[in-house]
C-alpha cells in the first residue's frame, strides 16, 4: 500500500533514529540479558544499548528505574516530535486529534515523571496505576485519530517505542496490594476536617458559590474553575453550583488538585453539552465535563451530552483524575456516556443512562449501589460496558457491586426486540466483573458480546458473582476462555473496594459511604 502522507516518512525518521549519539553504552551481552525479562525486548535493548550515560545495573530495582526512566526519555521526544508534525495537519479533524495528542502527552509525562521522582518514597501499587495510565493515554491518543478517520501517519509511529517501554516498567513493577499507612484509623494524607464535607450543606463550607440567577460568586462554573486555579495551596477547594441548567464544557486541569463540586442534587443541577465524533470531536474531547486534578469529588449534580443517539460517541463525564469520587450523581447520555479514561475512581449511589458501550475506560474504577439505565438504541442493540485495557499488567478494570441494570423508560416498551449485552471487550485484556448486582430480563442470555469475531476472547476477564434477577442466569452465557463465573468469595474479594481501589486507604477521608468488601 502507498504511504498516505508524506509526513510518514519523516514520522519514521524520527521514531527509528535515537537522540543519543551511537556509541556503546552498557555491555551488549549485559543489555540483552536485562531487556529479556521484559515484554519488549527490542527497543529496551536498542535504547539501552545507545544510552550514553551508562548507569550501571546492578539488581532489578536499578533496572526497573533505569527502565522507567527511559520510558520517560522517549515520551518527551516523541512529545516534541508530536508538537513539530502537529501544524502540518491539513484539516479540522486532523488537528482535533492532534490537539488531543499533545495535551495527552503532557499528562503521560507528568505521570512518568512521578514513578521516577527521587524524592519520593514510591509505593509500587502507586507507580502501577500511573504506568498504567500513561500507556492508556497514548492509546487513547491513536484511537483519536482513527475515529475521526485520520489516516495514522503521525501517531502510532511516534509512540508504538514508547508504549512498549511502559509496558516493559508495568511488567517489572508488577506486585500484590500492600496496606497503606495509617494514623488514628485514617490514611496519613488526610487533612482534618476533609471528612466532614460531604455530611455537610453546600453551602456552609463553599469556597465559591456558582449560581446563574448572580446570588453567588460566579454565573458559570467555568468561571469558578478559573478562579479556584489562582487559590494558593493544595487543600480541598469547594464549589458550590446552585440549582439551574448550565450550557458549557467544563475541564478541571491536572494542576487543579482536590476540587469538590457539589450542587443541590440530580436533575437540579444540569451540566451539559452537546459535543459528539458525529460533531467532528473526538470521544476525548467530546466531554462535557473533563475531570483531570487528582482528587476531585462530584456531589449531587446531573453531567449530561445532548448529542443524540446517531452522533456517535458522546460523552457526559470524562474522569483521568486519581482517587476521584462521584457521589449521587447522574450521568446522562447515549454511546459513550461515562468515560472512565484513567487512574483509580469511586461512584457511589449514581444513576448511568446510555446505549452503546456507555460505561467505558481504561481506569481502576468500582461502581457501588448505582442504577444503570439502558436506553433505546438507534440499531437495536445496548452494550453496558467497553473496558479498554491493552496490557495484562495494567490495574485496571470496571467492577459493578451491589447495583441495578434496567432498563430506561424509553425502552421498556420495546426492550423485547432489544438486545441489551452487558459488555463487549474494546481492547485485548478487557476486564470486568458483575457482583452481587440485580440484572433485569434485558440482559440477553448470552450476557457478553463480541467485539469483531473472535478478538480478545481468549485474554479478556469477564466474570460474574452472585447476581440476582431474571437476567442474571448464567446457564447460557459465552463460552469464551476469558469469561467465567466466579463461585468462591475469595476469587470475588480481589474485585472489591477494599482490594481493588485500596478505598480504605483514601476514601474514609471523604466521608463517602462504602462498602470495602464483599
Amino acid at each position: 500500500m502507498a504511504l498516505a502522507h508524506p509526513l510518514i516518512f519523516m514520522a519514521l525518521l524520527l521514531v527509528s533514529c535515537s537522540v543519543f549519539p551511537v556509541v556503546l553504552g552498557y555491555k551488549t551481552t549485559d543489555v540483552r540479558s536485562w531487556c529479556s525479562k521484559t515484554p519488549n525486548p527490542v527497543p529496551c535493548e536498542y535504547f539501552l544499548s545507545n544510552d550514553q550515560e551508562n548507569t550501571p545495573i546492578r539488581d532489578d530495582p536499578d533496572f526497573l528505574k533505569i527502565s522507567m526512566h527511559l520510558a520517560l526519555q522517549r515520551a518527551t521526544h516523541a512529545r516534541s516530535n508530536a508538537f513539530s508534525l502537529g501544524p502540518k495537519c491539513r484539516n479540522k479533524r486532523e488537528r482535533a486529534a492532534w490537539s488531543d495528542c499533545l495535551k495527552l502527552y503532557e499528562l503521560t509525562i507528568l505521570r512518568l515523571n512521578k514513578t521516577v521522582d527521587s524524592n519520593a518514597n514510591l509505593d509500587k501499587d502507586d507507580a502501577q496505576t500511573w504506568l498504567s495510565t500513561a500507556l492508556t493515554n497514548l492509546e487513547t491518543c491513536r484511537n483519536g485519530f482513527i475515529e475521526l478517520g485520520v489516516p495514522d501517519y503521525l501517531l502510532p509511529m511516534m509512540s508504538n517505542n514508547v508504549s512498549r517501554l511502559i509496558s516493559n516498567t508495568l511488567a517489572l513493577n508488577k506486585a500484590p496490594y500492600k496496606e497503606p499507612t495509617y494514623k488514628d484509623g485514617f490514611p496519613t494524607w488526610v487533612k482534618p476536617g476533609d471528612r466532614k464535607l460531604l455530611q455537610s450543606s453546600p453551602s456552609s463550607r463553599a469556597n465559591i458559590v456558582v449560581a446563574q440567577d448572580g446570588s453567588g460568586n460566579y454565573r458559570t462554573i467555568k468561571d469558578a474553575i478559573s478562579a479556584a486555579s489562582k487559590r494558593s495551596g493544595s487543600g480541598r477547594y469547594v464549589i458550590y453550583v446552585k440549582a439551574g441548567t448550565y450550557r458549557e464544557n467544563v475541564e478541571i486541569g491536572s494542576k487543579l488538585k482536590n476540587i469538590m463540586m457539589m450542587g443541590d442534587g440530580m436533575g437540579k443541577t444540569i451540566i451539559t453539552g452537546s459535543k459528539s465524533v458525529g460533531g467532528g470531536s473526538t470521544t476525548f474531547n467530546s466531554a462535557t465535563v473533563a475531570a483531570v486534578g487528582d482528587g476531585f469529588i462530584a456531589r449531587d449534580i446531573t453531567f449530561r451530552n445532548t448529542a443524540g443517539p446517531r452522533n456517535h460517541q458522546a460523552v457526559a463525564l470524562r474522569s483521568g483524575s486519581d482517587l476521584s469520587v462521584f457521589y449521587r450523581c447522574s450521568f446522562e447520555g447515549y454511546q459513550d456516556t461515562l468515560y472512565v479514561h484513567s487512574e483509580r475512581q469511586f461512584y457511589r449511589e449514581c444513576d448511568i443512562y446510555g446505549t452503546v458501550d456507555f460505561i467505558f475506560g481504561n481506569a481502576a474504577c468500582v461502581m457501588q449501589n448505582c442504577n444503570i439505565y439502558a436506553r433505546k438504541p438507534p440499531n437495536r442493540t445496548n452494550t453496558v460496558t467497553a473496558q479498554g485495557r491493552t496490557d495484562p499488567n495494567q490495574n485496571t478494570g470496571i467492577i459493578i457491586h451491589n447495583s441495578r441494570v434496567t432498563a430506561a423508560s424509553d425502552l421498556r416498551p420495546v426492550q423485547g426486540s432489544v438486545r441489551t449485552y452487558l459488555g463487549r471487550p474494546w481492547k485485548q485484556y478487557s476486564r470486568t466483573v458483575f457482583m452481587k448486582t440485580f440484572l433485569d430480563s434485558l440482559i440477553n442470555p448470552a450476557g457478553w458480546m463480541e467485539w469483531d469475531g473472535n478478538f480478545a476472547l481468549n485474554t479478556l476477564y469477564y466474570a460474574e458473582y452472585m447476581n440476582t434477577g431474571p437476567g442474571s442466569s448464567t446457564s447460557n452465557r459465552v463460552k469464551w476462555r476469558g469469561y467465567r463465573v466466579l463461585r468462591s468469595a475469595s476469587d470475588a474479594s480481589k474485585f472489591t473496594v477494599g482490594n481493588f481501589l485500596a478505598g480504605n486507604s483514601w476514601l474514609r477521608g471523604t466521608g463517602v459511604p462504602f462498602t470495602s468488601g464483599l
